[in-house]
């Protein structure tokens, strides 16, 4: 239940902390204004209590466990000034403080059972008979130092569901009753500056399992326009098992969204950044075509040309001033485009032939290498030309009999 409360309370202020197992802490000096001062508060916080029914008392007081304190006492006061602090605790029992039964009994064998009265004890003694964490906490209680606390964070995620009034089964009816999800959703973000970059939207049936229909985006989304487009074409694309009586949309994968920015150069001209178009159409070709249409290349850590690279989703694609820009990590030029194998070459006095004799350009770059798993090539890579000036990537092996091979093309 206090959890609840907090992130309710997040409304008011963005720090909010727990204090188990009956306290909730608000910082709300800087929120004061906006909700008619310290009576305003009162009622609303008090409001959010009474709709989760919860019994509370709310205080006030310049430090978190001073607040606390007059809370726990049943002591609904506003002490806003630091010097009138000492004076409104005094009277409370120590037992407010939340400290450890032991040490209330043997300050209570002392004649110590208010908050003044151990206030008033001479502090070093106080701290080499109860503990410097005691004394610590008193001067925390008192201002004399910060009390930082750990903020409630609340995981930000969005939910929402719809009954439906009739059965649907026409697309384009399901999507005018996910329009007012889509919109939700879009207040959501926006309120937020977050972006989604998944988007799951369940469809429930009388008698079948919920239909789920997940749609990955290319970069972060806070327009519900868009995301109604991307979704239309994906349940465009799927096969309802009987008619729907209940739709959800649901988005955990929310990051911190950009919205674009413009470029004096066009994308990718004299430091232009990306532009909107490319995860556009990122996300249509994967509405239309299925996840396992679309990828990414990324590198991986091998010599070996044919296994140097691999499959990956398609990055998200972000609005940045600065374009990342691919650096070779080898001195030698590698061409795009391979050959899903290497294709053997015909040889005249022992160089390469494809469509008449290939110009072979600059030194050879040498491959010797995978010997530790199997996959053992010993390979000298060329640079070559054709007659129609093509350049192409062969190697030659240099193992008997030294045949020549196609590898790749350059674009």
């Amino acid at each position: 239940m206090l959890q609840r409360l907090a992130l309710r309370a997040q409304a008011y202020t963005p720090r909010v902390s727990l204090e188990p197992p009956d306290g909730l802490l608000l910082e709300v000096k800087g929120s004061l204004h906006l909700f008619a001062g310290v009576a305003g508060l009162r009622l609303a916080v008090a409001d959010e209590c009474r709709h989760l029914g919860m019994p509370s008392v709310v205080a006030f007081a310049p430090t978190p466990r001073a607040a606390l304190a007059l809370a726990r006492a049943g002591r609904p006061h506003a002490v806003l000034d630091l010097s009138a602090l000492t004076g409104a605790l005094a009277p409370l029992p120590l037992a407010t403080l939340g400290w450890p039964e032991d040490i209330l009994e043997r300050l209570a064998r002392s004649g110590v059972r208010t908050i003044g009265a151990v206030i008033r004890l001479p502090r070093a003694g106080f701290a080499r008979r109860f503990g410097a964490a005691q004394l610590a906490a008193l001067d925390a209680l008192t201002g004399r130092t910060a009390d930082l606390r750990d903020v409630v964070r609340a995981r930000l995620r969005f939910r929402r569901r719809r009954e439906l009034v009739c059965e649907l089964e026409n697309i384009e009816a399901i999507l005018a009753a996910l329009a007012p999800l889509l919109a939700e959703l879009g207040t959501f973000l926006r309120a937020r500056q977050c972006g989604a970059l998944e988007l799951e939207c369940r469809l429930g049936h009388r008698h079948s399992p919920p239909t789920s229909c997940l749609m990955r985006l290319a970069a972060p989304a806070a327009d519900a326009h868009r995301l109604g487009e991307l979704l239309g074409e994906r349940l465009a694309a799927l096969t309802l098992p009987e008619p729907v009586s209940d739709c959800e949309l649901r988005t955990d994968a929310l990051v911190p969204y950009r919205p674009d920015c413009p470029h004096l150069w066009r994308p990718g001209e004299h430091g232009g950044g990306f532009s909107g178009e490319a995860s556009g159409l990122i996300e249509r070709l994967r509405a239309r075509l299925g996840e396992e249409a679309i990828h990414g290349l990324t590198l991986l850590e091998g010599h070996r040309p044919e296994k140097a690279w691999s499959r990956t989703a398609p990055p998200a694609i972000e609005c940045s001033r600065t374009p990342r820009r691919y650096e070779p990590a080898r001195s030698h030029r590698r061409p795009l485009w391979l050959l899903p194998a290497p294709q053997s070459l015909a040889a005249e006095d022992g160089l390469p032939r494809r469509r008449g004799p290939l110009l072979l350009l600059g030194e050879p770059e040498r491959i010797e290498t995978g010997w530790w798993d199997g996959g053992e090539i010993a390979r000298d890579y060329y640079t070559a030309a054709d007659s129609h000036g093509v350049l192409l990537w062969v190697f030659r092996e240099r193992e008997a009999p030294h045949g020549w091979y196609l590898h790749g093309v350059f674009g």
